[in-house]
């Protein structure tokens, strides 16, 4: 939780341009967010580095919501290449099952990378 408010904090300075942050709302009331930016010494790839909603309003499509928007802006920008990092635990399961859904497939796999038996794994959409 500390990385992501970091993220949020970076991408709300005035100076910054590695960080783009969407939110999502509800009668006034923030109910999710994405943060992402540019992959260093990269050409058009970005990288999605958070995505959060609130619990009482998983599964009712604001991370969908979400990642359409950041793919929509990526677009404008011209961006080629999206990646992702998550867990290969069982617990982070319904997040694999959500970019699935989302049309991201696993590019890589670094066995025994946050300790041993969790893995880290890369996924990536073309845009």
């Amino acid at each position: 939780m500390e990385c992501a408010i970091e993220l949020v904090d970076l991408a709300l300075t005035p100076s910054n341009r590695d960080y783009s942050i969407l939110v999502a709302e509800r009668d006034g009331q923030l109910i999710g967010y994405i943060c992402y930016g540019p992959t260093p010494m990269t050409e058009g790839t970005f990288d999605l580095y958070w995505i959060a909603s609130a619990p009482e309003v998983r599964g009712q499509g604001v991370g969908a919501a979400l990642v359409s928007g950041m793919e929509g802006d990526l677009r404008r920008h011209r961006a080629r290449v999206i990646r992702v990092e998550t867990s290969a635990t069982e617990a982070y399961g319904p997040t694999r099952g959500f970019y699935a859904a989302m049309k991201y497939g696993e590019e890589a796999r670094f066995r025994d990378f946050y300790k041993v038996g969790d893995d880290l794994i890369i996924l990536s959409k073309r845009l």
